[in-house]
C-alpha cells in the first residue's frame, strides 16, 4: 500500500475521491455491478480498505457521485442540442436525442442500478443532495421539451421519463456482460445483433409521434 498517501488538504481529498470514482468506473466497465465492493476498489487502487474507509463507507456512494457527474453531463447536452426557441422537426428532434443516448451510454447504464439499489443504500442527506442535482437538470429540460413539443409540462416529464427508462434498459442489454455470452454460449443461441442508435431513434420517433396526434386533436394536456 506504499502508494496511499493520506490527504492532508480538501484538495487533496477530492484528489483522493476522484482516484476512488475512476476505479469503480474501470471495474464497472469490466465487471457486473454485484462482483463491484469496496473490497475490490481498494484492490485496484492499491489501498487497504481502512484507507479508503476514510472516503466513503458503502460503493453506492460511490456510484451516486458518478451516476451525478454523469446526469450533468447528459442533460447539459440535451440543453444544448436543443436551444430555446428551436423550430426543429420530430424528426430531427428523435435524431438529436438518440445521437445523445448513444453518446451516453455509460450514464444510463448507471441509471438501470440507481432507483432499485444505489438509491435505497445511501444516506437521505447525500439522497437528497443528488436528487436536488437531478430535478434542477430533468426540469429545465422538462420545460424545453414542453415549448419545442407545445404541450403541459406534465406530459413533457413523463416522455422524459419513459425515454430515460426505455433507453438505460437497452443499454444494460447492449452491454457485453462476459458471463452472459458464456451462458448463452452454452446453450448455443446467439443473441440478435442490436443497433442502439436506430432503437431510440424509433422509440423516440413513435413516443412523438403519438404526442403530437394527440396536440393536433386537441386531446394533449
Amino acid at each position: 500500500m506504499s502508494n496511499y498517501i493520506r490527504a492532508r488538504s480538501d484538495e487533496h481529498k477530492e484528489e483522493r475521491l476522484s482516484q476512488i470514482k475512476e476505479a469503480t468506473e474501470e471495474l464497472f466497465n469490466t465487471c457486473p455491478y454485484t462482483e463491484i465492493t469496496l473490497t475490490t476498489i481498494a484492490e485496484k487502487l492499491g489501498w487497504s480498505r481502512a484507507n479508503l474507509y476514510k472516503y466513503v463507507t458503502t460503493k453506492e456512494e460511490i456510484f451516486l457521485e458518478i451516476s451525478a457527474e454523469k446526469m450533468k453531463v447528459y442533460y447539459n447536452s440535451l440543453l444544448s442540442a436543443f436551444p430555446e426557441g428551436n423550430n426543429f422537426s420530430l424528426e430531427v428532434i428523435a435524431e438529436i436525442w438518440a445521437g445523445i443516448l448513444n453518446a451516453n451510454q455509460n450514464y444510463l447504464r448507471y441509471v438501470s442500478y440507481l432507483n432499485p439499489v444505489v438509491e435505497t443504500n445511501v444516506t437521505v442527506n447525500r439522497l437528497a443532495v443528488f436528487k436536488k442535482k437531478y430535478y434542477d437538470l430533468a426540469y429545465a429540460f422538462r420545460d424545453r421539451l414542453s415549448q419545442m413539443l407545445k404541450i403541459s409540462q406534465d406530459e413533457a416529464y413523463k416522455i422524459q421519463l419513459d425515454v430515460l427508462f426505455y433507453s438505460s434498459s437497452n443499454a444494460v442489454c447492449c452491454y457485453k456482460n462476459p458471463i452472459v455470452l458464456e451462458a448463452l454460449e452454452q446453450i448455443n443461441i446467439t443473441p440478435p445483433p442490436m443497433d442502439f442508435y436506430k432503437d431510440m431513434k424509433d422509440f423516440l420517433k413513435m413516443r412523438l409521434d403519438w404526442i403530437n396526434k394527440l396536440v393536433k386533436n386537441g386531446n394533449a394536456v
